[in-house]
């Protein structure tokens, strides 16, 4: 296997794309090797849910399209960033408007830290961000379950 492999895909910022989304990721992360009823799978489709969901609904109409990218680097580290043209960044709600919603990044921010990865924001040329999630790659390595299953 390569020392770096790229994935990307550009989506319409659509509802119906965050299912897209997470199935391109999925599909992405199994052609790589991991198994589809892997922890470190679970964990990714939630996250790519959430950052989709984000890019679509907190846009509020200024970015027409968002891109997902897979990147797998030297075997160790997977990077999954989804990059939107709104130049607001994500932060979180205070706890009286999480009532509904809101709840996203606190939950990607939690799955990160707790496989051992971490949550970065980085702006784009045209003024806008990718929200990155880098989780270590355990292809091989013991199941190890973020859920408590």
């Amino acid at each position: 296997m390569a020392d770096h492999q790229e994935a990307s895909v550009t989506l319409p910022s659509d509802p119906a794309s965050v299912a897209t989304a997470r199935r391109y990721v999925a599909e992405v992360l199994s052609e790589w090797g991991l198994p589809d009823d892997a922890d470190t799978a679970d964990s990714v489709r939630l996250i790519v849910s959430e950052l989709a969901t984000n890019a679509v609904q907190h846009t509020l109409g200024q970015s027409p399209t968002f891109t997902v990218d897979v990147r797998l680097e030297r075997q160790e580290w997977l990077r999954v960033g989804v990059t939107d043209s709104h130049p607001r960044w994500p932060k979180r709600l205070p706890a009286a408007v999480q009532q509904d919603n809101g709840r996203g990044m606190v939950i990607i921010r939690w799955l990160a830290v707790e496989a051992g990865g971490r949550l970065s924001v980085t702006p784009t040329e045209d003024g806008g961000k990718t929200v990155w999630i880098g989780l270590p790659w355990s292809v091989g390595a013991p199941a190890r379950s973020v859920f408590g299953r």
